[in-house]
């Protein structure tokens, strides 16, 4: 992938400007214990986030969730709870739980405040349409755990 290169119609500086996108990428780099990513640029580590509609309708349902999915799943909460965690200073935390058939919940939180809480389902097909799907998904997530936590910030600290 060249500099002039994009994903899906992204362009390469979108990933500077959001901060959710940069969230992610921190997300990853962070768990990669290899150096796997290490040479890898910003928008090649976030172009498995996007899945077109005929893409998603490709992936088989049957059978376990791919472990990379499972990452990919961690690290989009992971950076919500990171966003959150930045800009409220509550230490937030993630779990994620899936049954083998790709369906459970992600939750994030913050002492015994949900800040976000997300039901997911066919997790074998987690993916946006774009790089701007993803960042806007994730802004809203973070928007609203912001917002719960401003309003019960005593439920956040116990």
């Amino acid at each position: 992938m060249s500099t002039t290169n994009s994903v899906n119609g992204t362009a390469p500086n979108q990933v500077i400007n959001s901060p959710f996108l940069q969230a992610i990428v921190q997300q990853i780099r962070g768990q990669d214990s290899y150096g796997v990513y290490r040479n890898w640029s910003d928008e090649l580590i976030l172009k498995p986030f996007v899945v077109s509609k005929q893409k998603k309708r490709e992936i088989s349902v049957e059978g376990e969730v791919d472990p990379l999915t499972i990452g990919r799943i961690m690290a989009f909460y992971r950076a919500v709870a990171a966003c959150i965690e930045k800009e409220t200073g509550l230490l937030s935390q993630v779990v994620v739980d899936l049954s083998h058939e790709g369906f459970g919940w992600a939750l994030v939180f913050s002492g015994r405040l949900l800040l976000a809480v997300k039901t997911l389902r066919d997790a074998h097909r987690f993916g946006f349409e774009s790089l701007e799907k993803v960042a806007e998904e994730g802004e809203k997530l973070v928007q609203k755990g912001v917002e719960l936590a401003q309003r019960f910030p005593e439920v956040g600290r116990l």
